[in-house]
């Protein structure tokens, strides 16, 4: 049984980056297939990439040969019309880790580095049905791009929105949505006393469930 974790930007060490946090808590039976999308944007920064990642993940539709699809960027692009073309089950990361945050009833702040992508996060969270429980958005103030270029200061900047979701938002749970942020995710996770949601892990696991894994 394999899963697709296709990366709707066309970074190849992204897609690297974001398969090897898979494979880091994929139950066994599960085997996990990166792919990147053929166009677009290294990274999605605003509602036009976001849109034309959408369109490319459509696009890469017929190579879905596996038992699920993970869509690896927190905008979720694609991830409707994807679930009601295939019959195999279909979650963007974003979703997934919004869904995870705001089990019973916690909470949860999200804290991610691309403004301008502020009102579809909104979106997304009131179409999951949780917006009521988003207890905020922060977002770091530098270029997405040259943070995200920069691991040392995009943890510090990450892990400095995390101390403020706790202590001002009273946040329980907060995500750190973005694929590409998953290793500063995942190192803050471990020094943070709530509990740190990891999209790409979230995602992993809403797919072991659905498909009886692990």
């Amino acid at each position: 049984m394999f899963i697709h974790v296709v990366n709707p930007n066309t970074s190849t060490a992204v897609t690297a980056l974001m398969v090897a946090r898979a494979r880091a808590v994929v139950p066994i039976g599960m085997k996990i297939d990166g792919m990147t999308a053929p166009a677009g944007v290294a990274l999605i920064t605003d509602r036009s990439g976001l849109t034309f990642a959408a369109s490319e993940v459509v696009s890469m539709q017929p190579q879905f040969t596996g038992q699920g699809v993970i869509v690896a960027a927190f905008g979720d692009p694609g991830v409707d019309y994807l679930r009601a073309a295939l019959k195999i089950p279909v979650i963007g990361i974003g979703e997934a880790a919004m869904r995870a945050a705001a089990a019973g009833g916690r909470r949860f702040s999200i804290v991610t580095t691309t403004p301008k992508l502020r009102p579809d996060i909104r979106a997304r969270a009131i179409s999951c049905g949780v917006a009521d429980r988003l207890a905020s958005i922060r977002i770091t103030g530098q270029d997405p791009v040259a943070l995200t270029n920069d691991p040392v200061q995009l943890e510090a900047a990450l892990q400095d929105l995390v101390d403020r979701c706790i202590a001002n938002d009273g946040a329980e749970a907060v995500i750190i949505g973005g694929g590409p942020l998953a290793a500063a995710a995942s190192a803050i996770a471990r020094r943070t006393p709530i509990e740190i949601i990891e999209p790409v892990p979230a995602a992993v696991a809403w797919m072991a469930a659905r498909l009886g894994c692990g």
